[in-house]
């Protein structure tokens, strides 16, 4: 049974390991130059409020307003980052391997169950030493496309010793969560043998949704400074645009995002008491009010349209769907095993 045991540790702790990720939208920041994107893009005429107002021919309008290299430089990276979610993908697939052919997980898994006689702590143990070997054999991929790739393309602005730092803020806060999660899972696989899949589903769900309440107020905040913005000329448009769609904010924050990149972004994150709209110091500084409420108007577009809970569903639907696979699976290499004497007593 041994070999079962730890691919199924194996894929529960990958599972969890590429959850854990962190996206924004990016805009290239340069000097000005001949070429370069004007600081406030006039509005073409397509793009004029009008009764036959065209939003295809508008954005169309304005895209024709960037420079050709600046397109071409933005569509490669763009297109060459969609090449390194594959590669990001094969990658953890192959270190998985790694772990169960070279036995190193089953030797990880013996080495905790020696720390302590309780199996919560054995599954901590286990995934911090499975947490920290990971990391490791993926860094040099991490390098390159969070550090090396950012700066190639003007992104990033960290030098190598803050980048580092994040890094491993990064790493404390999945060895708790990460932690906090593979023990709920393992319990419910003691819990629950012949349902453990559809609960395992459950338990996955409920604790992405309570990380992303929590995330404004005790996540962001270990690797950025937050603060309230009290410019009226900002705020109130903002929280105008927020009452006139239903949003429940009372405030706006900005985040010191220039430390560590030029993108300029903003976001309406958390649930209920923990809602928040955070616009990024870059944005702040190089967008005029127009475009800081364009970018707003976009994210509470996400909130309006509910695709935080359509996200939601669509994960209870692959979850439920990773686990049965899963299950099946591991029941039927156990009952293999079992039929050949490999797994007996």
């Amino acid at each position: 049974m041994m070999k079962s045991r730890t691919g199924l540790a194996t894929a529960f702790c990958f599972l969890i390991f590429c959850c854990a990720t962190f996206c924004t939208t990016s805009v290239v920041a340069q000097s000005p130059a001949a070429n370069q994107i004007p600081s406030v893009i006039q509005v073409p005429p397509a793009a004029l409020a009008t009764p036959h107002f065209d939003a295809t021919a508008a954005t169309n309008a304005y895209l024709a307003q960037i420079p050709a290299d600046k397109t071409a430089r933005s569509d490669a990276y763009f297109e060459g980052g969609y090449w390194m979610v594959l590669w990001d993908f094969l990658y953890g697939i192959a270190v998985a391997l790694l772990l169960l052919n070279l036995r190193w997980s089953a030797r990880m898994r013996d080495l905790a169950e020696r720390v302590t006689r309780f199996k919560p702590v054995h599954t901590f143990a286990y995934w911090l030493q499975y947490l920290v070997l990971t990391t490791i054999l993926v860094f040099p991929l991490t390098v390159y496309e969070d550090y090396f790739r950012e700066h190639k393309y003007g992104l990033a602005t960290q030098t190598l010793g803050p980048w580092m730092g994040d890094q491993m803020k990064g790493l404390g806060v999945n060895l708790v969560l990460g932690g906090l999660l593979a023990m709920l899972l393992f319990g419910v696989v003691r819990r629950f043998p012949r349902t453990w899949w559809v609960w395992g589903a459950v338990v996955t769900i409920a604790f992405s949704t309570f990380t992303a309440m929590i995330a404004p107020v005790f996540i962001f905040p270990i690797f950025n400074k937050i603060t309230r913005l009290d410019d009226p000329k900002v705020v109130d448009p903002i929280l105008s645009m927020a009452r006139a769609n239903g949003i429940p904010a009372k405030n706006v924050f900005k985040i010191d995002a220039s430390r560590q990149s030029t993108r300029m972004s903003a976001n309406v994150s958390g649930f209920a008491n923990t809602m928040r709209i955070t616009l990024n110091d870059n944005l702040l500084r190089r967008g005029s009010p127009e475009e800081i409420q364009a970018v707003m108007g976009h994210e509470m577009g996400h909130y309006v349209l509910n695709h935080i809970y359509k996200g939601i569903m669509f994960s209870v639907f692959l979850f439920v769907l990773f686990f049965a696979c899963l299950h099946w699976d591991w029941t039927g290499r156990s009952n293999a095993g079992a039929k050949s004497g490999r797994f007996g007593a």
